[in-house]
């Protein structure tokens, strides 16, 4: 806006400036500054010691997950065969070791045959649901909530397996074995229940008798694990109450094998 002042006409009116304060820039910035650098520094110290806490449990209950997925054709041949007949295994059953970083570490599967994977135990649950799946559609009795609940019941059965495992190194005052080792070891169960699967439907007779071979053979498989591969982790326990809980590991395997393995006849049970 201009005005007439002092006879020059269009000469712009000035302006009234705010009074300087030599010490708010000053006091602004280096609040601002403390500000942000105690926020920042309390920010990083948190996020950092719960990223270390995160990683500290993830390697100690997970381990390292490629782990389980090194493997190749001559691996999972070999390792089908001492799952569905341990008893022609005649090597031991130790893990092979080998030095990392200056500590003992495990072998990969590639490497060793006794080590756990994860790549047959996902496989034969993809295989066993779609082996149900195909079952109950030759019997007229497929549907969507069917195979769903075959899907939600393999990975109850599967859990249930993992739990066993895992209680019964609890109890013996051990634990420290990764958890997805127990889910590798509990998954290989769906390698014979995809056999009994596929037996009955390609002759139904033969079910009667490859389900408890499968059953007993798993039970094999995992009482020679246990006792050789995971228990060597606990330093003191009683060998009677080892006993004990081998032969429940076992015998458990029936009534799990049982109940997965009824895909046909009323699914809902």
């Amino acid at each position: 806006m201009y005005s007439n002042v002092g006879g020059q006409p269009g000469a712009a009116m000035p302006t009234a400036s705010p009074p300087m304060n030599p010490f708010g820039n000053s006091l602004y910035g280096a609040s601002s500054g403390l500000i942000r650098g105690g926020l920042g520094a309390y920010g990083e110290k948190i996020l950092g010691s719960s990223s270390e806490y995160v990683q500290s449990n993830i390697s100690r209950y997970f381990s390292d997950p490629q782990y389980y997925f090194q493997v190749n054709d001559q691996y999972v041949r070999n390792k089908l065969k001492v799952v569905l007949f341990p008893f022609l295994h005649r090597g031991h059953w130790t893990r092979i070791t080998e030095p990392v970083g200056g500590r003992l570490s495990y072998k990969p599967p590639i490497y060793d045959i006794n080590a756990p994977d994860l790549y047959i135990p996902f496989m034969a649950f993809g295989t066993y649901v779609v082996l149900a799946g195909f079952s109950l559609g030759l019997q007229g009795k497929f549907s969507p909530e069917a195979l769903n609940w075959l899907f939600i019941k393999g990975l109850l059965g599967w859990f249930i397996q993992v739990a066993l495992l895992k209680v019964s190194l609890l109890s013996l005052g051990g634990g420290e074995a990764p958890l997805l080792d127990m889910v590798a070891y509990a998954g290989y169960a769906f390698t014979g229940l995809c056999f009994a699967v596929l037996g009955r439907i390609m002759l139904s007779y033969s079910y009667y008798f490859l389900m408890p071979w499968t059953c007993l053979c798993m039970g094999v498989f995992l009482v020679k694990t246990m006792k050789r591969v995971l228990f060597a982790e606990v330093r003191s326990y009683d060998s009677s109450k080892q006993h004990y809980l081998l032969l429940f590991i076992a015998l458990a395997q029936l009534p799990l094998f049982t109940w997965l393995g009824n895909v046909t006849v009323n699914w809902l049970i």
